[in-house]
């Protein structure tokens, strides 16, 4: 219990003696030093005493596609810290391989009486999806935020980062390494994020490097978004003569890096490879991956406090909400050989 006492004061930057305090419930603490100890409770994965604990205002669920892609587990804690926070208990739905659906969970949770619901990467990002099921959803007075992917048929609020400002700084990036080359492997084109990606990508190939549109576009592999994904699509770029790979996940980059390594080519020496998330432990790869890093902490606590707006009966208008991505360079992206060459040749 001293050592707990310790550690609770410690991260709160106060004595133990008003942790003891705090957990005990007696008066003579500020109401600012009392939520420092608490906060300091809930970082240290302590359990709130009963009698400290708040009454939950409410269910409040979230969608993902899936948990294998290290984002989507990072995107959860922020927006289930923010809600606890709030005193919402999170509800997290994933949709899985022959699984439930989207519109299965969203029922589900529906039913369970939530307060609102966060979608992530859901069918709003598929430009080929009916919509109709949001104004569904809406008609039940039911408030929901989307993440990533956007839809003007929908009227609702969306969180979703500069997919187009993201691939402009990657090619930037490796054209001032020297490469000429550069591919881009993506997930399907009926992605909202995906025409996004390419369109960013396609802009700066053509600012930096003078290139067409057709041109560029023969740059671009279509696959899926997982380790293999990435692996088959830079295969195939690596094939057409690239010297660099912009992925449109951390999971395909790994799959690039692979992709390489198979065909004999070191990364980066003879390849380049960016990513795009900066998922967890993604600095701890061989070689550690430069990437484009989501704002996960910034759009998640977007979202909920978006939503909570709109549980408190204050909706914003219909809108996106478009967060910055940053470069964070590493080790997978190096000097290309081309760069003693002039303006690079059509594909």
């Amino acid at each position: 219990m001293t050592a707990r006492l310790a550690d609770i004061a410690a991260q709160a930057g106060v004595s133990e003696a008003t942790v003891s305090r705090v957990l005990n419930g007696k008066p003579g603490v500020a109401t600012a030093t009392r939520e420092s100890v608490l906060a300091a409770l809930d970082v240290l994965g302590y359990e709130r005493p009963v009698r400290l604990r708040q009454r939950s205002a409410g269910l409040v669920g979230l969608i993902t596609p899936e948990l294998d892609n290290p984002i989507f587990p990072a995107l959860a804690q922020v927006i289930g810290q923010a809600l606890t926070r709030q005193g919402y208990t999170p509800v997290l739905a994933t949709q899985t391989p022959g699984g439930s659906t989207e519109d299965e969970l969203t029922e589900m949770l529906v039913e369970r009486g939530v307060s609102g619901i966060i979608f992530v990467s859901g069918l709003h990002a598929d430009t080929t999806a009916d919509m109709t099921r949001y104004d569904q959803l809406r008609g039940q007075g039911v408030p929901f935020v989307l993440i990533n992917g956007f839809s003007p048929k929908v009227q609702a609020a969306f969180v979703s980062p500069d997919d187009r400002a993201a691939m402009v700084l990657a090619v930037t990036h490796l054209v001032a390494l020297g490469h000429t080359r550069i591919g881009l492997a993506v997930g399907p084109k009926r992605f909202v994020p995906v025409v996004r990606k390419i369109e960013g990508f396609q802009q700066g190939m053509r600012e930096r490097l003078g290139l067409s549109a057709a041109e560029s576009a023969a740059l671009i592999q279509h696959s899926l978004y997982s380790l293999e994904g990435g692996q088959a699509a830079a295969g195939a770029l690596i094939g057409r003569g690239c010297t660099a790979v912009v992925c449109a996940s951390d999971m395909m980059a790994l799959g690039a890096i692979r992709a390489a390594r198979q065909q004999q080519l070191r990364v980066p020496q003879d390849v380049s490879v960016v990513g795009f998330d900066d998922s967890p432990l993604i600095a701890f790869t061989d070689p550690p991956l430069t990437t484009i890093r989501q704002p996960v902490q910034a759009m998640g606590q977007a979202a909920v406090r978006t939503l909570l707006e709109e549980i408190g009966g204050t909706p914003a208008p219909p809108s996106e909400f478009v967060f910055l991505p940053e470069l964070v360079v590493r080790g997978s992206t190096a000097a290309g050989p081309d760069r003693s060459q002039g303006r690079p040749q059509a594909p």
